[in-house]
């Protein structure tokens, strides 16, 4: 048998293995809290949605926050189910030892409301054949949740994610997907999608213009940009362009993982801007570890490689210099 061979059969064995976690259990539980008004006013605070289908006595809450009623906060859920975390450890075991999660997908079937009572069970739905990507080699592994308020399906909720090897270190003694003299020195960082709702963004962005979005209807800015406005409707806008002041709303520092073109540890902003819209964003100009809620920042725009630049938020530094937070 040669090497190829024998690789090839390693990876059908291993294979053969995940796919038997196919409809095991991921998890299964109570949500901790009913569905309750002051959540739903924190959500739609921190969302900028001032639908009135979300105030009131015949509140319901937004559809989006479906897995917000499931989550078990620091401590968890008891009774977790084991199989979840037997399948990572046998895809960390072949070398697939990096995870990044690809996307969700959400089906609404009953509105949620004030007081009802949330159980929800997760299963393993499906592990994908051996798949290359930019980022490496690995599986994408989607786990099917059902959210249920008392005896009715509420809601699906779908989360898949890709366990993978990196592509510079392959499991099973396979050449690398390009070799390193073949790498540039600094990678890309990834290209935003471009579509024709939010094209007109990222022509302001080459333009160093913040571009925001406002509504010929009833004046509501918005951002991030949309074909339509949330709060009455009309599908014609125009923009203005941001003065590029602001202050940080809110932050998380990255830590883990770590990617190509990203240095961690590094500050990642939620900047509401002097005109009373949100942008994420990077913190810039401070070490990632002074970065403060309330700390202005300024507008700035950052060359990532020849072809990009992207708006980033330079922190103050004399609010640093004052030791402020």
């Amino acid at each position: 048998m040669t090497r190829g061979e024998a690789a090839s059969a390693r990876a059908d064995a291993l294979y053969s293995r995940l796919k038997a976690y196919e409809g095991r259990a991921a998890a299964a539980g109570t949500g901790k809290d009913p569905v309750n008004e002051p959540m739903i006013r924190h959500w739609c605070e921190a969302m900028g949605d001032a639908n009135p289908a979300y105030q009131g006595p015949d509140a319901i809450a937004p559809p989006a926050m479906l897995q917000a009623w499931t989550m078990g906060g620091l401590s968890g859920h008891r009774g977790r189910a084991a199989a979840q975390d037997e399948l990572f450890e046998l895809l960390d075991g072949a070398g697939f030892t990096s995870v990044v999660a690809t996307d969700c997908e959400q089906e609404y079937l009953r509105p949620l409301r004030p007081g009802d009572r949330i159980t929800f069970d997760a299963v393993i739905e499906s592990v994908s054949e051996r798949k290359s990507t930019k980022l490496g080699t690995g599986y994408f592994v989607t786990t099917r949740m059902n959210v249920r308020a008392g005896d009715e399906l509420a809601g699906t909720h779908r989360f898949r994610i890709l366990k993978y090897a990196p592509a510079a270190r392959t499991p099973d003694g396979d050449r690398p997907q390009q070799p390193q003299r073949q790498r540039p020195q600094r990678p890309q960082r990834p290209r935003p999608v471009i579509n024709r709702d939010n094209a007109g963004f990222w022509d302001g962005v080459a333009d160093h213009r913040l571009l925001i979005q406002r509504c010929d209807g009833c004046g509501t800015l918005r951002f991030p940009w949309l074909p339509g406005c949330a709060a009455c409707g009309s599908p014609d806008w125009d923009t203005v362009a941001a003065s590029g002041a602001g202050t940080v709303f809110s932050y998380v520092v990255m830590h883990h993982p770590s990617f190509p073109a990203f240095d961690p540890p590094y500050a990642v902003g939620l900047i509401e801007l002097a005109e009373g819209v949100r942008i994420v964003s990077n913190v810039v100009g401070v070490p990632y570890d002074k970065v403060r809620i309330g700390m202005p920042v300024e507008l700035e725009f950052l060359r990532v490689d020849e072809e990009w630049e992207l708006p980033v938020f330079r922190g103050a530094q004399g609010h640093l210099d004052r030791g402020a937070g």
